[in-house]
């Protein structure tokens, strides 16, 4: 029986302690860090040349959702009733509003270091320290909206430009793909500093801190944000029921993304799935 995803503006207190109990019992397990480590690894750039899974490719949307699903199972064996939030971020755009509060996920981090101090990922409460990451800093970092160069998050109008687009992804498949829904929403955009960052991409800049990086899963709100990236692929897939996750074949040889993107029926690396498997997820969960 499927489950849902709720906004995290939604949830009931009760909803908010299991939420975080479970994410603690994983961490304290160590199976956390493996979704950490994941990551890392397949935190690929269309720059080096082999296959990219993760990022700046088509399966950007199916991997995620596959990751997400894999985190999703561990945090189930804690507590059947968990389910990962989503947080719409075209709604809710504070500092201080949800997920920001002390009962869930804590607010930004400290001036001198961004070290976050709120809530129960803060190293200071003992549950959460940083031990897979692209520095050597044992503690969370935020810096939300970026004070001293502040910008926005992203508008609903930014996120339809990406929903009405009805093709999925165009050559050259990477992030100088200027047709299709997966790179707009994805959001590698040309020019300089916050104009080049668009809808995901633009999010995880205005977190800071660790949400930068390949290491970004090292804050809880990683799967928020990314449950709410893989609700409006959802949103996509009802407005353009005719298209499909593209490419539909692999690049032949020759092409520049020989061997380096993954077609629609082409396994998902480290995974034993295609995307094709991953486009319909009605029967594990939905949203409300």
């Amino acid at each position: 029986m499927a489950y849902t995803r709720k906004d995290v503006s939604t949830l009931t207190r009760t909803e908010k302690r299991r939420f975080v109990n479970a994410m603690l019992e994983v961490k304290r397990r160590g199976e956390y860090d493996e979704f950490v480590r994941t990551h890392i690894e397949y935190y690929t750039s269309d720059g080096e040349d082999r296959l990219r899974t993760a990022h700046m490719a088509p399966s950007f949307l199916p991997w995620h959702r596959q990751f997400l699903l894999d985190l999703e199972k561990a945090l189930r064996r804690v507590d059947a009733s968990v389910s990962v939030p989503y947080w719409d971020w075209t709604r809710d755009r504070t500092t201080t509003s949800a997920p920001w509060t002390a009962d869930l996920l804590g607010g930004t981090g400290r001036r001198s270091d961004r070290q976050v101090m709120t809530g129960p990922f803060a190293y200071a409460e003992g549950n959460w320290t940083i031990k897979e990451g692209v520095t050597d800093e044992k503690f969370l970092t935020r810096d939300l909206g970026r004070p001293r160069d502040p910008f926005q998050l992203p508008t609903k109008s930014e996120l339809e430009r990406a929903l009405k687009d009805p093709v999925y992804d165009a050559s050259p498949w990477d992030s100088t793909t200027a047709r299709g829904f997966r790179n707009k929403l994805e959001g590698w955009g040309s020019g300089r500093g916050s104009a080049s960052w668009q809808n995901h991409n633009r999010v995880h800049r205005w977190v800071g801190g660790a949400m930068v990086g390949g290491a970004s899963v090292n804050d809880p709100v990683f799967w928020m944000h990314h449950a709410f990236v893989d609700l409006v692929w959802s949103r996509w897939q009802r407005r353009h029921r005719e298209h499909r996750y593209l490419p539909a074949k692999p690049p032949a040889r020759g092409s520049a993304q020989y061997r380096r993107v993954v077609a629609r029926h082409q396994k998902l690396p480290p995974w034993d799935v295609t995307p094709d498997q991953l486009e319909d997820h009605g029967r594990i969960y939905r949203y409300a």
